[in-house]
């Protein structure tokens, strides 16, 4: 069976009234497609098997029906046992989730602790033995507490696998299954992935049970115009096309391909005035939230990220997308690109084309929906940005009312694509699909 979700409440969705009362202090008030389609059933104990992208509204369409679900238990976890789980692949992402979170959960009296790797254990073991009802953690730091004794998932009622296909990607998986071992078998369980397939497709046949299956495009209204160009030129100019454009475009992030290269970019734009910051895996954890935090309160106008950034790091308010290095394919270009386009925001995605790659990013343009050319760099024809005051770090925008930074005139480049956020597919008329096909 096939929905179309329309517009609910999140109390006539069923969620309870302190949760209601919490998100409304935050001016939140609408449900996005994706929470409109999983709450009803994910309130009533289904396990939740969603397809959806980066920016839909993940977070709190996992997160409330776990938060309700403690809000109802008599008794809080016992040190070092956890009552719910939420895995996610990075630490930047796993923060994020868990800034958002706490906040509802002290709502409802429930406590959320967050581990993952870069920092010390100590005070991670700290929180566990006080006791924390909800644990978000990435898979390495919690395989290490679980081995040295400060963690027993014995206890999960609520398990979540957040970003499943990233899990994957990055090796992950092995981990993820290792750990939903461990946890009650008499759980309820959400996994939610951009793909369903391959070893997804294992993990959800494996771990979900009679899972409701749920789609969810990002819904109209937190969906802005993003502009898709490909420029032309040479290596030694693209310093300089990339300052222009962070000058033009700020904030901006900029994708590298290595970590050595995103160290050599950032200091060659601090060198010609730009305000830059590199985030990648050899930057310790507090070096990587402190150029986020820069970033996100307007002291860095360019953020430069290897791959760790394309699903680990959601910011509202980037205005612009540069791939300095091409992205190594299709699925790598569209996590990048929806960087920008969020809140109801628009967006530009500029890919800088040299010799040296341009037979592979023609085989890129090749695998993307849509009309993708190269063409001569044109600063003249960039929209005009307003001034706004910096966005604030968040997993997602979902304040009320939805108009984000507000519309701004757009002169369409030539050989520029014209798609909604997430990448060159268009997504089409917004919708929720649901079905009752197990996994």
């Amino acid at each position: 069976m096939e929905n179309t979700i329309t517009s609910l409440t999140f109390a006539a969705l069923g969620l309870p009234e302190a949760l209601v009362r919490a998100l409304a202090a935050q001016k939140i008030t609408d449900p996005f497609p994706i929470q409109a389609a999983t709450l009803p059933d994910a309130l009533r104990g289904a396990d939740i098997c969603g397809r959806a992208p980066t920016g839909s509204g993940k977070t709190l369409a996992f997160g409330l029906p776990l938060l309700a679900g403690l809000a109802g238990m008599k008794s809080a976890a016992r040190p070092g046992r956890p009552l719910a789980l939420v895995l996610l692949p990075t630490r930047e992402l796993a923060s994020q989730v868990a800034t958002v979170l706490s906040e509802l959960g002290r709502s409802v009296g429930a406590s959320v602790g967050v581990a993952y790797g870069g920092v010390g254990y100590g005070p991670q073991r700290v929180a566990l033995r006080r006791g924390i009802d909800l644990l978000i953690g990435c898979p390495g730091r919690l395989e290490d507490l679980i081995a040295q004794g400060d963690l027993d998932l014995s206890d999960v009622r609520w398990a979540v696998l957040d970003e499943a296909d990233r899990m994957a990607d990055m090796g992950f998986l092995p981990s993820v299954k290792r750990l939903l071992d461990k946890i009650n078998q008499q759980r309820q369980m959400l996994l939610f992935s951009a793909t369903l397939d391959g070893a997804v497709d294992v993990v959800v046949r494996r771990y979900l049970h009679d899972p409701r299956m749920i789609e969810a495009a990002p819904s109209d209204v937190d969906t802005g115009d993003v502009t898709h160009l490909w420029w032309r030129t040479d290596r030694d100019r693209r310093i300089g096309l990339t300052a222009e454009l962070v000058g033009r475009q700020a904030p901006a992030v900029v994708f590298c391909r290595t970590r050595h290269g995103a160290d050599r970019l950032t200091r060659r734009l601090q060198a010609v005035g730009v305000k830059a910051a590199a985030v990648h895996g050899s930057r310790s954890q507090p070096q990587r939230d402190r150029a986020l935090a820069d970033f996100s309160q307007g002291r860095v106008d360019a953020l430069v990220a290897t791959d760790v950034a394309a699903r680990g790091i959601h910011v509202d308010g980037v205005a612009c997308v540069v791939h300095f290095d091409p992205p190594g394919d299709a699925k790598d270009y569209v996590h990048r690109s929806g960087r920008t386009g969020r809140a109801g925001a628009d967006g530009i995605v500029v890919s800088l084309v040299t010799n040296e790659v341009e037979k592979e990013v023609k085989l890129l343009q090749r695998s993307l929906d849509g009309d993708h050319s190269t063409t001569s760099p044109d600063m003249s024809a960039l929209p005009t940005m307003p001034e706004r005051p910096p966005a604030p770090a968040s997993v997602e925008s979902q304040r009320s009312p939805r108009s984000g930074s507000g519309g701004r005139a757009t002169k369409r480049p030539q050989g520029a694509s014209r798609r909604r956020r997430g990448g060159p597919a268009a997504a089409g008329k917004p919708t929720a699909k649901v079905n009752r096909a197990g996994a």
